[in-house]
């Protein structure tokens, strides 16, 4: 038996009094996209309600009404996720922030900007720029919110040299599961002030308050960058070159990898062939793309000469020099992997684990291992400078009850090995209901039981994104 009560006709109109009409959806004015993410697998939950409050006000007392009436609440961005983490698992209300939307101010002297959650990280990233300031979380879904990225603490390509989207947040303005609108932090770069309520915040997935509003740090933008494609005979020859590029003192903004079949695919699906299969003469099976940045071109290529002779060493085929039209392409059939997938592939899973970088590759090798044992395709990709993996298993002829069984196994399989190598259940996706019993097994009872403590304390009736993370 549910421990909320169903949502009543008087909780309806209580909401739609404080948003408006045109603001509250029940039956079938509800769009079926708001059932679930961008990972349909793990399946459907259609709420009782949606609502798009304005601001914080709003949000204040529709939460106070429906923690009065013990009713769950759902936060939910642009739906972006992979996890289930917005999804309504125990119907109830929705609350979606993407009407908050708004870039509220930038402090050019302090370099930061206040934003309202719905704001698209491409929206943010573009502004930025037009101040000629960098926004430098960026991960690969840029329709994302940025409310949704603080959620998750989303990493991204930029993760090896600027850090996540936690080391931007400075301040944000969160609304209690009682309707309490509580300040947290302050506009600047160190404190040592007590716990860091902020840090609680960031990451929790919606389970601990809703976020209205965020100050998030810009850095001034830097003038040049180049990117550099690195063909290897192989995943272990592209993959060994990383720790000496990571130690070589190079800075690269970015190092991700890719191997030959996912690039194949994207290629074809996006009718783009700009990254060459053969190279030197020589058939290239996997990749490593690396990108300076700075504000001297010169000295950008004096880095670049350096990176050409380590990857010499490390048996690349060549250092292909990316700028202007040629990198775009490239970065555009990168961020093009996933849709490709999803063309190919009838049913689909995914991890996002994040192990040291020296054990990639004997964790993509076990994993293409489990995969082969239970009759699954697995594609991957991620950032190599972070260790942070990008795995799926595939199927396109399996009936999906099929699926779920043998990809139980490879899942149950891959997150012990993660474990053993001394990774984390997700590097940047999150946890959601998905991966929560993951979660669980990898950090035990202790961080369990504290995790559920914190939960109560900002929670006590847990209706705040019930069934994910704890």
């Amino acid at each position: 038996m549910s421990q909320f009560n169903e949502v009543t006709q008087d909780l309806i109109q209580q909401i739609e009094s404080i948003v408006g009409e045109d603001y509250c959806y029940v039956g079938e004015r509800i769009n079926s996209d708001f059932a679930r993410d961008e990972m349909p697998i793990y399946g459907a939950h259609m709420p009782d309600v949606v609502c798009e409050p304005a601001n914080t006000e709003e949000v204040s007392v529709v939460m106070r009404a429906c923690y009065e009436a013990n009713v769950p609440v759902t936060v939910r961005g642009a739906g972006t996720g992979l996890v289930s983490g917005s999804v309504a698992v125990e119907g109830g209300v929705m609350l979606c922030t993407m009407r908050m939307d708004k870039i509220l101010e930038y402090d050019m002297n302090n370099l930061f900007v206040r934003v309202q959650p719905g704001v698209r990280l491409c929206d943010l990233a573009a502004d930025a720029l037009e101040h000629d300031l960098m926004y430098p979380p960026d991960p690969g879904e840029k329709t994302a919110s940025v409310g949704g990225n603080v959620s998750t603490n989303a990493g991204g390509m930029r993760a090896v040299k600027y850090g996540t989207t936690r080391d931007y947040v400075l301040a944000m303005t969160v609304v209690l599961a009682d309707g309490e609108i509580l300040q947290i932090g302050r506009p600047v770069t160190k404190t040592s002030t007590g716990y860091s309520l902020l840090h609680l915040m960031i990451g929790s997935e919606g389970t601990l308050g809703v976020i209205t509003e965020l100050t998030l740090r810009l850095i001034p933008n830097p003038k040049e960058n180049a990117s550099f494609l690195l063909p290897f005979v192989d995943i272990h020859a592209a993959m060994a070159s990383v720790p000496k590029i990571k130690l070589s003192g190079l800075d690269p903004q970015s190092i991700e990898f890719m191997e030959r079949d996912i690039v194949d695919s994207s290629a074809a699906h996006t009718d783009n062939y700009i990254i060459p299969t053969e190279v030197q003469g020589q058939e290239a099976g996997a990749y490593i793309l690396v990108t300076f940045d700075g504000n001297d071109i010169d000295e950008i290529f004096q880095r670049a000469e350096t990176l050409a002779e380590l990857a010499d060493e490390a048996g690349a085929f060549d250092t292909l020099v990316l700028e202007g039209s040629e990198k775009r392409a490239v970065w555009e059939l990168r961020g093009a992997f996933l849709t490709a997938i999803e063309a190919e592939e009838k049913l689909i899973d995914e991890m996002d684990v994040v192990v040291p970088v020296d054990s990639i590759t004997e964790f993509l090798e076990f994993v293409h291992s489990e995969g082969e044992k239970v009759g699954l395709r697995i594609r991957s990709f991620g950032h190599a400078g972070d260790g942070n993996l990008h795995i799926y298993c595939c199927s396109q002829t399996l009936d999906e009850e099929e699926f779920l069984i043998r990809n139980k196994k490879v899942m149950d399989a891959s997150y012990a090995k993660c474990a053993e190598l001394n990774g984390q259940v997700s590097g940047e996706h999150g946890i959601g209901a998905a991966k929560a019993t993951y979660l669980a097994q990898s950090v035990g009872d202790t961080q369990m039981r504290l995790m559920a403590g914190i939960k109560a304390a900002f929670d006590p009736k847990g209706i705040l994104n019930p069934g994910k993370v704890v």
